[in-house]
This record gives C-alpha cells, structure tokens and sequence, in this order.
C-alpha cells in the first residue's frame, strides 16, 4: 500500500500537496476511494481513503490511526566520513532502511571531499533520499540528514551521549559494546581514508569506544551498512 509522510492531521482528515500530491495523481494514477497509509513521522500511522486527488492536493479521510510498529529500540546517529562522489547517496538510503534515526555528514581530516558553497544542496539532496527510502520501508519517523559538519563541531555535540567509533586499526569486537538494553548510540565511520589517529584518541577522550568490524577493510560505503546490520541485531531490531 502506498505511504506518504504528512505534517499531521485536522478534524479527521491530512491534506497533501507539492510533490506527493504529484505523485499520487501522475504516477500512482490513485482515484477517491482507493487506501494508503500516512505516517506523522513521529511514530504514529494512519490508514486512510482518498477523499479527492488532483495533481496540486489531496485529500484522505482518516480510518485508524495506531504507533508504528517499524521504529527499532535503538536510536542510531550516523556520524559519516563525507565520502567521495555519490557515496553518501547510496549510504543515506540504506541507512535509513536499517533503521538509522539520524545522518549527520562529518568533514574527517582525511576526507577528499570538499562541500564548499554546496553544502545546502547537499543537504536537501540526502533528505529528499531520506523521506523517500522512509516511505518505501515502512519508517514511522523520517530520519533527519543535518547539514554537515566539521569534525570538532561532531565532538562537540556529543555531551557524554554513548559513542562509537568504528576504527580500521582495530578496536573492541561489537558484541562487547552493545546489548538488547542499549537505547541511544553515536556511531563514527570514517572516510575512503579512514580515521587519523589523533581523531580516535579524540573520541577516547569523550568517553566513546573503539570497534572493529572484522580483520577485512571495508570500502566507506560498505562499513556504516555492516554496522548497522550488527547494530540493530545485537540490540534484538533484527532477529
């Protein structure tokens, strides 16, 4: 069934425009009387009925509405190594699909990549990807890419919140970090480069951890996946 995130909901009926709206009418080609499913992106769903579709609004009348039953247990913060190229495309995505609740693009030292005067294109870009593999997976929030930052401005942030680091020169394997009781977690994955030493005795400092994914390298877009596929199964999200 169709699914489209909406702002909320007013006397039992949501109204969507821009895009969506589009979408339902162009692509899908949905009439009044056909079902979808809305998300507040909260973590409430809504089941509704198509009360009338033009390619500028819709509206649906509301039928049930009930908390998601897709948000894991876990709260995940992606703090990526910007990458080269489209990577982060392909890593927002999946990210999202595996259950991360937030994206947050990290200029390491040994990044190539370089955002200056594109930062906000970018930025719109990956939450364009967001929304969009939210929807397709059945998501009950909309996991938000923030704007990105330097690698001191990460830090900062952290204010004694559990952290981690996935490190290629080796560190803790993740069964000893994380357990079904686990709620809320900051996860560091570098660059094409990886992370400089000087940056992983900086997460020491903060408290955080240092993980390892295995004696094989993984390419940038390769190790966030894998971390959060082991994530989300050792705190019991996916069994």
């Amino acid at each position: 069934m169709p699914r489209f995130f909406i702002d909320g909901t007013a006397d039992g009926r949501a109204y969507i425009a821009g895009a969506d709206a589009l979408h339902i009418a162009k692509a899908l080609r949905m009439r009044p009387g056909e079902a979808l499913t809305l998300c507040d992106g909260k973590g409430t769903d809504f089941e509704g009925v198509l009360e009338t579709v033009t390619d500028r609004q819709v509206t649906v009348r509301i039928t049930v509405s009930r908390p998601s039953q897709a948000e894991p247990t876990l709260a995940v913060t992606l703090h990526q190594g910007l990458p080269k190229g489209d990577k982060m495309d392909w890593i927002v995505q999946k990210a999202v699909e595996l259950g991360v609740t937030a994206v947050v693009p990290v200029a390491t030292r040994r990044s190539v990549a370089r955002l200056e005067g594109k930062a906000d294109k970018k930025q719109e870009r990956w939450q364009r990807i967001a929304a969009e593999a939210a929807g397709q997976c059945g998501r009950g929030i909309l996991p938000a890419v923030e704007r990105p930052l330097s690698w001191n401005q990460a830090l900062s942030r952290l204010s004694g919140e559990p952290a981690l680091v996935f490190y290629e020169g080796g560190g803790r394997p993740l069964r000893e970090l994380v357990t079904p009781s686990t709620r809320r977690l900051s996860v560091f994955v570098g660059p094409e480069g990886g992370f400089d030493p000087e940056e992983i005795d900086a997460i020491r400092r903060q408290g955080g951890g240092v993980a390892t994914l295995g004696p094989r390298i993984l390419r940038c877009e390769t190790a966030p996946l894998a971390a959060l596929t082991l994530l989300m199964h050792l705190s019991g999200n996916m069994e």
